[in-house]
């Protein structure tokens, strides 16, 4: 299983690093990642081994994220002033009817995303399989959106050398992603 005095060491920065990107605030990121480790603390006899401890703190990570961002959603925030009971302060929230004043963000398809989130997970964890020179081929084409000549320059090599590692990197990807979605 590992030792827990070494988790930080070993998971920590991954774990703020995926954390970050979802959470996109630092604060919050490092509270996820703490909470992360007590909780995996107080649960690791329940550890089966069945995956890597990497992979077993990110599934809690996961489940941190979505109490984070459901947190934030339902979180109403009354506007300040010096007087904490001051009517005109709440009144400002809603209209002559009695409705919110603002009118609530859309949430989006909660099923969609969350597809999306783990569409979004499964293709990290590829994309960090992949070999180094086919990663960075692939990042360069499909993220960057360079053509293959700026390619083939940048990376001095040929076209048709570019072409068969663009399709060995899609071709891994598409295989990876097969077997986790």
């Amino acid at each position: 299983m590992g030792d827990p005095e070494r988790w930080l060491e070993e998971h920590g920065d991954y774990l703020f690093r995926y954390a970050r990107r979802r959470l996109s605030s630092d604060e919050l990121a490092e509270d996820a990642v703490q909470e992360v480790f007590l909780a995996a603390l107080k649960a690791q006899e329940r550890f089966t081994g069945s995956s890597t401890v990497r992979t077993w703190l990110t599934g809690i990570l996961k489940h941190k994220i979505v109490d984070i961002i459901r947190h934030q959603y339902r979180e109403v925030t009354a506007p300040r002033s010096s007087d904490p009971d001051n009517e005109d302060d709440w009144e400002a929230l809603f209209d002559k009817s009695g409705h919110w004043a603002e009118t609530a963000r859309d949430w989006g398809d909660p099923v969609s995303e969350l597809e999306r989130s783990r569409l979004r997970e499964a293709l990290d964890e590829c994309f960090m399989r992949l070999k180094p020179n086919l990663a960075q081929i692939f990042s360069l084409r499909e993220l960057s959106g360079l053509s293959n000549d700026e390619i083939c320059k940048a990376l001095d090599i040929t076209a048709t050398n570019a072409w068969v590692m663009l399709h060995r990197a899609r071709l891994f990807l598409r295989e990876c992603l097969d077997m986790r979605i």
